[in-house]
């Protein structure tokens, strides 16, 4: 009997051991957002197309920061936006044409926090997917933005390989 409790208790102990929940949060700011390179709509007005696009990438961002462990905040600043494509006007209006030269390119600082506040890692990051159009496996085919997803994707990977764990 005494073995079965001890069993019992150890067992217990085991599962109610702490893990590793896996939901940070982000936070996203858009800094002279009236100087980015290319964040023209196409057929829409100005101000609602890039709330649109802020609100597609600050999604994105929380999504990406779901991987790394909770208590954490991946704080992002971003300083430029190229959009794949670029605009051009056809008679009254206006279209983007996606081409190889028009690839997506993002600057921006990141720190990631953790609970008490202290910096884990921060960085200034120029990214951009000259090759965009050459890969077959784009996951977002079917979403606004998709060029733009996959590339912070891959960066998000890369720089975080660390600190995510494969969720079971």
């Amino acid at each position: 009997m005494k073995k079965l409790t001890i069993t019992i208790l150890v067992m217990f102990t085991f599962f109610s051991l702490p893990y590793v929940a896996y939901a940070a949060t982000s936070e996203v700011t858009w800094t002279d957002h009236e100087k980015y390179r290319d964040i023209q709509p196409s057929s829409e007005g100005r101000k609602s197309f890039r709330e649109r696009i802020f609100e597609s990438f600050e999604k994105h961002f929380a999504k990406l920061a779901k991987n790394l462990p909770e208590g954490q905040v991946l704080k992002i600043n971003v300083t430029d936006v190229d959009l794949a494509g670029d605009t051009h006007s056809g008679g009254i209006n206006q279209f983007r044409i996606v081409k190889d030269i028009y690839f997506p390119r993002m600057n921006f600082s990141y720190e990631l926090v953790n609970a008490n506040g202290s910096i884990v890692t921060s960085d200034e990051v120029v990214i951009r997917d000259m090759s965009f159009m050459m890969g077959s496996n784009l996951k977002y085919r079917n979403e606004s933005l998709g060029y733009e997803k996959k590339m912070l994707d891959e960066w998000f990977a890369e720089t975080f390989k660390e600190f995510v764990v494969e969720k079971k």
